[in-house]
């Protein structure tokens, strides 16, 4: 698989949050994971690191977007937008192998699939703050 295809799929997993309980999550985890038959054991073992690994931050990571989000709760951003941001606001915080404006750009790339098509700017603003905000740390 590609990253970005990775990406999608952790996209996918990621979205279903809001809409389970946590304790439920392992579950849907591994009902996104079934759906990859076929997938290297490599891509899976790494796309349920990384979701398990985002979800443990998952406070950390929003109140990054919250913060870099000017009069935007976190409660007013879709769905799709806020799984997706999520996913690059992990890499910019936490993978140092992954460049900010790769992951600002897939980001973008992912919102232009699944979300209406003002959300790619307002998506692309928020992470180039969140850049700006890691860089200056």
């Amino acid at each position: 698989m590609l990253r970005s295809q990775v990406r999608e799929e952790i996209f996918k997993i990621l979205f279903r949050l809001p809409f389970n309980k946590e304790e439920d999550m392992e579950e849907q985890i591994e009902f996104s994971i079934e759906e990859l038959n076929g997938k290297s054991d490599k891509n899976i073992s790494y796309i349920r690191e990384k979701v398990n690994d985002i979800i443990v931050r998952i406070k950390d990571i929003d109140d990054k977007i919250e913060e870099c989000c000017e009069g935007w709760a976190i409660n007013r951003i879709g769905n799709a937008e806020l799984a997706i941001m999520r996913i690059a606001v992990y890499e910019i915080m936490f993978e140092d192998d992954v460049p900010g404006s790769v992951s600002v750009n897939e980001a973008v790339e992912l919102t232009k699939l699944y979300c209406d098509d003002n959300a790619k700017g307002f998506v692309n603003a928020v992470l180039g703050k969140v850049v700006n905000s890691v860089d200056k740390q």
